[in-house]
């Protein structure tokens, strides 16, 4: 959520650096070189004296374990690391963390971010490890007594969450809906890690480069597999900023809360009262294009905005569940707009895994199915982020030979949800997706004309 680095992210892109080829043509303000310089330029004093900079998960296990190695997954999808350059290590199974070697000096000089590079790397990582590498010795004594576990517990190297929920998930398809099209299963199914924001994650054998989209990014999830990494910067926190902003906000939140429901609930059941030939088509006037904090993927526009079409001056508490549900499907197009540019390019995803806290959400899931055309597993486990963790340190302790393996033994299927068979719901979404595209463009026209007055 976090875009101050914006203008430090389009100076770094317009370097043109080969190593943003790995990132879809351009880092992102949400990834780590333009934070790190933003820290650098606008907080000199904490930039001088930090000794480390970490993600999350490295921190956690650095907590717990001592070790200062970092995850491959993190470096690789945050940092700019070329994880690829370690792919001649993966013959050994046993081996220890590796010392670094996909840092490119020339990139972190060039950026500004040269003193990053002294001392072999040391304050961004100088080892890497797989995901599921037992770190350190186990927990250490201090980490053991404020846990409340045993001291020398086995440490994983982490995943980043919504990657461990792509590990909590992605081998669990029921048996009838494997298909046997293609070589190797796992590469035509994408991962939908679904709350604040959305991560929409496929793997494939080959390394498959889509302008726009995050990756191709080596052993980052699954090790040995090449990981695309699509997403939306906010989904579960537009619904929640358009709702809570509503006139008929406090009304619907008193009526759910008498009853026992979430707002989400509620707002559900409102739409099922009303009338019209099916669900979706409660819409057909009202269209929004779900840019309030950018578009991550496919467009990579970070300047890009929100837009709401067909708003009036009624604001009852059915206005608020048209508009919920207008939000919600504007969310399942920028989801088919993902897979269809993934797929344009190389990728062959035909099922969608959701996991998630909008997983749980019916309406959300059946819109997502409608919309995109494909069957959308939902997991056994609910705390699908929780069941990838856990897998790494079952590979960490040895009782999983490989993340791969436990994934098999551990990722389990629940509920198949199916896209509608109304030929009218699939018109009917046709055409709101090309209205969906097309208010992009509309943007971009306006800000262009805009820029050529105000410059």
């Amino acid at each position: 959520m976090d875009h101050r680095a914006t203008d430090q992210a389009d100076r770094i892109n317009a370097l043109q650096s080969p190593v943003l080829q790995f990132v879809g043509g351009a880092l992102s303000p949400e990834m780590q070189p333009p934070k790190l310089l933003w820290v650098k330029e606008n907080l000199k004093e904490s930039w001088a004296v930090a000794f480390r900079w970490m993600d999350l998960s490295d921190w956690l296990t650095y907590r717990a374990s001592g070790d200062d190695t970092r995850s491959l997954c993190t470096v690789v999808c945050k940092w700019a690391y070329l994880g690829h350059a370690h792919m001649e290590q993966m013959t050994n199974k046993d081996s220890a963390a590796n010392a670094t070697c996909g840092w490119d000096d020339v990139f972190w000089q060039e950026v500004g971010l040269e003193d990053l590079v002294e001392g072999n790397y040391a304050k961004i990582g100088r080892s890497v490890a797989f995901p599921g590498h037992p770190l350190g010795s186990g927990l250490t004594a201090t980490a053991a007594k404020e846990l409340g576990l045993l001291e020398g517990t086995p440490v994983g190297a982490a995943l980043i969450d919504a990657h461990a929920g792509g590990v909590g998930v992605m081998e669990g398809v029921p048996q009838r809906l494997e298909t046997t099209d293609f070589d190797d299963p796992l590469c035509t199914r994408m991962v939908l890690v679904s709350g604040t924001s959305t991560c929409h994650m496929a793997v494939s054998k080959r390394k498959i480069f889509i302008p726009g989209v995050w990756g191709p990014y080596w052993s980052a999830m699954i090790p040995e597999y090449w990981l695309t990494e699509g997403g939306q910067s906010a989904t579960g926190a537009l619904l929640d900023h358009l709702i809570e902003n509503h006139a008929a906000a406090p009304i619907i939140a008193n009526r759910a809360a008498s009853q026992k429901i979430s707002i989400y609930e509620l707002l559900n059941k409102i739409l099922g009262t009303l009338t019209a030939p099916f669900r979706s088509a409660l819409t057909k006037n009202l269209h929004v294009l779900p840019d309030f904090h950018g578009n991550r993927s496919p467009l990579a526009d970070p300047k890009s905005r929100g837009m709401i079409c067909g708003l009036s001056l009624s604001n009852s508490e059915k206005d608020l569940a048209l508009l919920y549900l207008a939000t919600v499907q504007s969310i399942a197009y920028g989801t088919r707009h993902i897979i269809e540019h993934c797929n344009n390019y190389g990728h062959k995803i035909e099922t969608l895994i959701a996991c998630g806290g909008l997983s749980k959400n019916e309406v959300f899931i059946q819109e997502h199915a409608d919309i995109t055309g494909c069957k959308i597993i939902l997991p056994r486990e609910k705390e699908t982020v929780l069941l990838g963790a856990a897998i790494l340190g079952a590979v960490a302790s040895k009782d999983f030979d490989s993340v791969q393996h436990a994934m098999r033994v551990l990722n389990a299927p629940g509920l198949v949800v199916e896209p509608s068979k109304d030929e009218r719901v699939k018109k009917y979404h046709d055409a709101k997706y090309q209205i969906f595209c097309s208010l992009y463009k509309e943007q971009v026209s306006y800000r262009e004309l805009m820029a050529s007055v105000c410059s």
